[in-house]
This record gives C-alpha cells, sequence and structure tokens, in this order.
C-alpha cells in the first residue's frame, strides 16, 4: 500500500465521519422539532378542555 492509498483511505474515512457528524446533528434538530410540536398539540388538547 503506498502513500497516496493511504493517504485516499484516511480522506474517505474523514469524509464518512463528517457526513455521520452532519446527520447526527440534523437529527438533533428533528428530534427538538418533534418535541416542539408535541408540546403544542398537549397545550391545545388541554386549552380545549380535552384529556390528554
Amino acid at each position: 500500500m503506498g502513500a497516496l492509498d493511504f493517504l485516499f483511505v484516511v480522506a474517505v474515512i474523514l469524509i464518512v465521519l463528517w457526513l455521520l457528524g452532519f446527520a447526527f446533528f440534523n437529527l438533533g434538530a428533528i428530534i427538538w422539532v418533534l418535541l416542539v410540536i408535541a408540546i403544542i398539540i398537549i397545550v391545545v388538547r388541554l386549552a380545549s378542555g380535552r384529556r390528554v
């Protein structure tokens, strides 16, 4: 395995890790949005007099 092959493998690993980090960051944002929506639904149901 030459030096260029090694650098290519390192570059691919770094890109994959970067993409995974980006995906998990967006997943965290989606979870927060779903949490806010759930809280809004609970508040609306409580305000309308229905059981949660």
